[in-house]
């Protein structure tokens, strides 16, 4: 994928940038293209190989649409939610740094999740926190519409997504249950097999 300058592009783990300057550098004998981004958040600059803006996920923004999608996924209560902290976390990292926005937000949903029965550790309250940052910023640009807005919107599919994780448990858990045969209709049966 190749961008322009101006274009508004997504750097994983770091949110929303504008492409300044496209430049040749010289490192080490080896020239190469660079794309210059100001980085939207705290306006520092960073410089991504043009070779590599594929593999370290540099993406645009989404559109109008596909925000209606990210606000479909927050809100529609499937949520994962593994036990294991050493491989949940490796799981959310591994999304965080994959620069799609829908990993994001599944990163957003489970910690929201988890936050919601146990106080989270220092790292996985930092990813919630940049998660969230993240999802909201790029919903934000896109619709050209206020932080606290979108905080609110995000807020409430996640609340929405809760509820409705929380009922099909529910509903998953007395389709499920077993009930028992009472002893005399098992004495029975017992009666027959043996005869």
């Amino acid at each position: 994928m190749t961008f322009q300058i101006g274009d508004k592009v997504i750097y994983p783990n770091h949110g929303l940038g504008v492409i300044e300057r496209i430049e040749e550098k010289t490192i080490l004998g080896t020239t190469c293209g660079f794309y210059s981004l100001r980085i939207a958040s705290n306006e520092t600059t960073v410089l991504v190989p043009v070779a590599n803006a594929d593999t370290v996920g540099l993406r645009r923004a989404i559109g109008d649409a596909e925000v209606d999608r990210l606000f479909r996924i927050l809100g529609d209560g499937k949520i994962d939610s593994q036990q294991n902290w050493k491989g949940r976390f490796k799981d959310n990292s591994e999304k965080m740094r994959s620069g799609s926005i829908y990993d994001v937000a599944d990163v957003l949903k489970s910690l929201t999740l988890l936050s919601k029965s146990k106080n989270l550790s220092f790292r996985e309250k930092r990813m919630l926190d940049r998660a969230r940052f993240l999802v909201v910023s790029e919903i934000s640009e896109v619709l050209q519409e206020g932080q606290v807005v979108i905080e609110t919107r995000v807020d409430r599919a996640l609340d929405r997504s809760l509820s409705t994780r929380t009922r099909s448990i529910a509903t998953t858990a007395k389709t499920t249950k077993v009930v028992a045969p009472p002893p005399a209709a098992v004495a029975v049966r017992r009666a027959v097999r043996a005869s």
